[in-house]
């Protein structure tokens, strides 16, 4: 039997944390445990040198707190208007094609920055600077959208602390933007948060069969198509993730009865507001070494030398992608089949 999601045994933590109301209530959380004081929440090198055939073990019993130090905000376009100063790092979850995990090269478990106050203070600032937004653009039509989960999952973060209840209350107060966060978790304990409309969820999802083989530790795709209409109710912008969408033979069908399914169990409060990003996959040589020690069956799925091509990456990582010139023939026949099916569902952004 699957054990839980967290079963928090070691905590490491920055010598600041304890002068942190969050940090002290994130440690009475877990009593029962390890405490190991660490000068940087960035440098912890056990964690960095775990045997990767035992990838699963660190995200499930390791926890690191500290203290986020740069408050810098970096535009986007895409999923948002900008990247916000993160309230965390890292995941429980292990998706196979993980591009955090691909950046970091190790199994990456959960960072809380305890200084919550200070980071929505500072999306505050910089969304008073930004004035009312002038034109509408695919991002949102009224709103600056900050993105709040870049390098993890908000539904997961919030099975440890209030960061994330904190900062869903802190843009109840802020007229022009929305904070953002994809995830692949149900947390029924966002359902009392109270939006009032001001957070988008993005609720990622691909064809079940994919995700019981990618999505490692996720939630069921069942239950997230379930959760939509109660994030719905409860006061959330939903829209869906299209991502990553893997190629294989079959795939068309797949999506076909995903969308299918869809369909038919949102209702049309929700079917009014949807917007979906698509998103290919782009793998990495480096991310591909390390699940084969773990994971080897994904890669028959994500390592596809024979429909991909290598690009090197701003950091110098050797990607692959899918193809140039039939990645957009494949895209566009998504687009197509999701259109037929969803016509209501508005494309924010397809790469």
């Amino acid at each position: 039997m699957a054990g839980p999601l967290l079963d928090i045994a070691r905590i490491y933590l920055e010598p600041a944390v304890e002068a942190h109301a969050r940090g002290r209530e994130i440690l009475a959380r877990f009593p029962a445990a390890e405490r190991i004081p660490v000068a940087s929440h960035w440098r912890i090198p056990e964690l960095r040198e775990a045997d990767p055939g035992d990838y699963l073990r660190n995200k499930r019993d390791t926890l690191v707190l500290g203290v986020k130090k740069g408050l810098a905000f970096r535009p986007n376009g895409r999923s948002a208007d900008f990247i916000a100063p993160s309230s965390s790092n890292g995941c429980a979850m292990a998706c196979a094609y993980c591009y955090v995990a691909r950046r970091k090269g190790h199994a990456n478990p959960i960072s809380v920055f305890v200084n919550i106050e200070e980071i929505a203070a500072s999306i505050a600032r910089h969304a008073a600077r930004q004035g009312p937004k002038a034109e509408p653009n695919q991002v949102d039509p009224r709103d600056w959208v900050y993105d709040l989960g870049e390098n993890g999952d908000l539904s997961v973060d919030a099975l440890i602390s209030d960061n994330v209840r904190d900062l869903v209350a802190a843009f109840r107060g802020i007229p022009n933007a929305k904070g953002s966060f994809a995830t692949k978790w149900v947390n029924p304990g966002l359902l009392d948060y109270d939006p009032r409309g001001r957070t988008r969820i993005r609720m990622s999802l691909m064809p079940p069969a994919m995700a019981k083989l990618l999505d490692v530790r996720t939630s069921p795709v069942a239950e997230r198509i379930v959760a939509i209409p109660e994030l719905h109710r409860a006061g959330y912008e939903v829209h869906l993730n299209f991502s990553p969408v893997v190629l294989r033979e079959g795939w068309e069908a797949e999506w076909g009865e995903l969308f299918a399914e869809l369909d038919d169990i949102l209702p049309d409060a929700v079917k009014n507001q949807l917007a979906a990003e698509i998103i290919m996959l782009t793998h990495n040589e480096g991310l591909h070494e390390i699940n084969l020690a773990w994971h080897p069956k994904a890669e028959e799925v994500l390592w596809r030398p024979d429909i991909q091509e290598t690009k090197l990456s701003e950091g110098g990582g050797v990607n692959l992608r899918y193809r140039t010139g039939w990645k957009g023939r494949w895209l566009r026949r998504f687009q197509d089949l999701l259109a037929a099916r969803m016509p209501y569902c508005r494309v924010r952004y397809a790469f």
